[in-house]
């Protein structure tokens, strides 16, 4: 754990956490992560809903798919970090002067409260015809399809990796659905190896792959992001 070393004599800054009677060590330990994870404290301070929010804004500041006038669709959106991310740079409250105005619509099991300037709907994206309720509700072509859906943690880390494929695959066939030519797929899956077949598929479909661990992502998850431009159409 970090401590602060600017100065000769300065306490150790790091927030150790006490393991609880009834509290299992992981969570004790996931605890004490947090609370000393500068990405949480930033979300903070910055009023974002968690974390995640600096992944996809890195991811955005280095591939450029959030502009403004983009329709985008969110898969897996809750708490709403990235949706956060995306409002005001997709223009979609119409607040910058000249710029197109974009469209985001989250999707998530969970409920989301709602953010100025998104569509957000609760639904199962893994149920039979959810795709076709989102395309209903997309009423057209998308430019962006991004996915930060995940499965609960079984423990298990192989069962883990292909749910999260099973996730993103579905969200990529949807994305080869709805997004215009050029467009752009963005989602998260866990490194573990069964995700070769997926990287084929999107090699077939778009100009550019690329697997990307933002600076955001814990340096001891095996969290990447799938990042992939240029759809054939």
């Amino acid at each position: 754990m970090a401590k602060n070393t600017s100065g000769r004599g300065q306490r150790d800054l790091t927030v150790k956490v006490k393991t609880a009677r009834g509290r299992k060590m992981s969570s004790t330990m996931w605890l004490q992560r947090q609370l000393n994870d500068p990405y949480v404290s930033r979300a903070r301070a910055e009023g974002f809903r968690g974390r995640a929010a600096f992944k996809i804004m890195e991811l955005d500041d280095k591939f450029r798919f959030l502009v403004p006038g983009a329709r985008v669709v969110d898969l897996g959106c809750a708490p709403g970090g990235w949706l956060q991310v995306a409002v005001p740079r997709i223009n979609a409250l119409g607040e910058k002067s000249g710029k197109a105005v974009g469209r985001i619509i989250g999707v998530d099991l969970q409920e989301v409260e709602p953010i100025a300037g998104a569509e957000i709907h609760q639904l199962d994206f893994m149920e039979d015809d959810a795709d076709e309720k989102v395309k209903e509700w997309l009423g057209g072509q998308a430019d962006v399809v991004m996915s930060d859906m995940a499965a609960s943690a079984s423990g298990h880390k192989q069962t883990d990796h292909l749910r999260i494929i099973a996730l993103c695959d579905a969200a990529a066939h949807f994305a080869f659905e709805v997004l215009s030519e050029g467009g752009t797929f963005v989602a998260k899956v866990l490194a573990g190896g069964a995700e070769g077949e997926l990287q084929k598929l999107l090699k077939q479909k778009f100009t550019k792959v690329v697997n990307v661990k933002p600076p955001a992502s814990r340096a001891d998850s095996s969290e990447k992001f799938v990042v992939a431009t240029g759809f054939r159409g």
